[in-house]
Parts: C-alpha cells; structure tokens; sequence
C-alpha cells in the first residue's frame, strides 16, 4: 500500500486554488510596434521623423527586449527601400528597442515595416513573429491605402487608415500568403504613449479580441485617441528547431493605426 500524505486540507485547497488561477489567466499579448512620431505630415518643417521600433506590452507599456529586426523596409509609390542600416539601438526602461529616423522627402503615403527575427516564448512553447506596419501620408497624397503590400501575413485597411477618428468603425482585412483568414483572431490594444499606462478595469480587459468573417474582414471601434494596434495571429505552416525539437511559429500580421480626437465645433 503506498505512503498517505498527511496534507492539511486548507493548503490542499489554496493549492488547487492557485493552480486553476494559473491556468485560466489570460496571457499577456504580445506586439511588434512601428510608431512613427507623427501619422501625417502637412509641412516641411515637421518632415522629419522618428519612427520607434519595439516587442512591447503597448496598454500597459511593459517591454521586452527586440533584437536588431530581420528587415526593415519603407514602401512608397516607387516600391520598397531597405532602411534596415539606419535604425539606432536604444534603451527604454532598460530593454532594447530600437528607432528610425527619416524624413519624408515628396508626397505620397509610406508604409514602414518591421520584420523581426524569430522571438522564442517558452510560456507558449512556440516562436513568434510579427510582420508590423504603420502608415505615414504626406502632403494630402495617399493613395494606395488599400493596397497590399505582398507580406507573408498583413492586414489591409478598408477604411483610409489616415482619416480615422476615434469612434470611428475601422474595417481590416487579414491575409495569410495572400488568402483571406477565415474565423481568425484579431488581438487590439490601445497604445496610451511613451511614459503613460493604461488602467482598466479587470486584466481581461486590456486586450480587445474579434474575429474575421469568411472574407477575413473584421471590424472595430476605438474609444479613445491615439495608437491602436490590430495584430491578426496564425500558425504558420512551418516550424523553427528549439532545444532538439520543432516548435510551432505564431505569425502575426501587425497593423498600427492612429485614432484622432473629434474636436467640438468653434464659432466661425
């Protein structure tokens, strides 16, 4: 007959307690971030940017560390330009993250993306990659907002992303080599700002989470100003080796948007 235990039921209880917390909190989303200083430029004097590049836990404004990306690229009407040799490494909160400074020469819309190396998460056991964009209209010219860029993964906005107000119903198609991604989640959060975290009112909150249709449409209104990023999350149809095995790679098509303030009407 094997040994009993003599455990006091109190801390058997607080145990198994404790245990099922673990497993039903909800995990932390994780974001690539592409967050130029400004989401149009109107004038010369404000053509140069700074454009920040992070991993991050945007609501509440937690870090991790992002290695130099894979690539990074700026898409114009001319196509795409590597400015991968121009990031600068910089440290915020004592992680790494990195920044980009350009200026915005003629008109147009440019699209900065981000493609990070291969980010291993052992509390997911699988590694992650996420394919960001934000856009940057110049000058009143952006045409081709809806346009695909050709990513692995990428979602395109159906609503012009540079006239967006905050209340706003934005639309976002998710492709996945090309294809529409039929039922597939879209995580959101608010971005509050470079020194600021969000409050909200419980943890499974903070993340905002809708589903595609059969067309890969999905759609969402913000309720406050700012950045909100859309991250469209799938499985890739490859694995990466860790530690003598082959683990899943999460590909998340990143998508960031800036949500202006409506202001109130002024006498004329």
């Amino acid at each position: 007959m094997s040994p009993r235990l003599n455990i006091p039921l109190g801390s058997l209880v607080a145990a198994t307690i404790l245990a099922f917390l673990w497993l039903a909190a909800p995990a932390i989303a994780h974001f690539g971030m592409v967050i130029p200083s400004a989401p149009t430029v109107m004038e010369t004097a404000n053509s140069d940017l700074t454009v920040e590049l992070k991993f991050w836990h945007p609501f509440e404004n937690n870090g991790m560390n992002l290695v130099k990306p894979k690539s990074l690229q700026v898409f114009t009407a001319d196509g795409p330009t590597d400015v991968l040799a121009s990031i600068k490494e910089v440290k915020q909160d004592g992680f790494t993250t990195w920044s980009l400074p350009y200026k915005i020469a003629r008109p147009g819309l440019y699209s900065f993306v981000m493609e990070p190396q291969p980010y291993w998460e052992p509390e997911e056991d699988c590694f992650i990659i996420h394919y960001t964009k934000a856009y940057v209209d110049a000058y009143g010219d952006d045409e081709g907002w809806n346009e695909p860029l050709g990513l692995k993964t990428e979602i395109v906005p159906l609503a012009k992303p540079g006239g967006q107000y905050a209340g706003n119903v934005f639309t976002g198609r998710v492709l996945l080599d090309g294809k529409a991604v039929n039922s597939g989640e879209v995580e959101i959060e608010w971005y509050p700002g470079p020194t600021l975290a969000g409050v909200a009112p419980y943890e499974t909150m903070i993340t905002q989470v809708v589903l595609t249709d059969e067309n890969g449409l999905f759609h969402f209104s913000p309720t406050a100003p700012g950045w909100w990023g859309f991250a469209a999350l799938n499985t890739a149809d490859y694995k990466l080796p860790q530690d003598g095995a082959q683990k899943d790679v999460e590909l998340g098509a990143v998508l960031w948007i800036y949500f202006h303030e409506f202001k109130p009407a002024v006498k004329k």
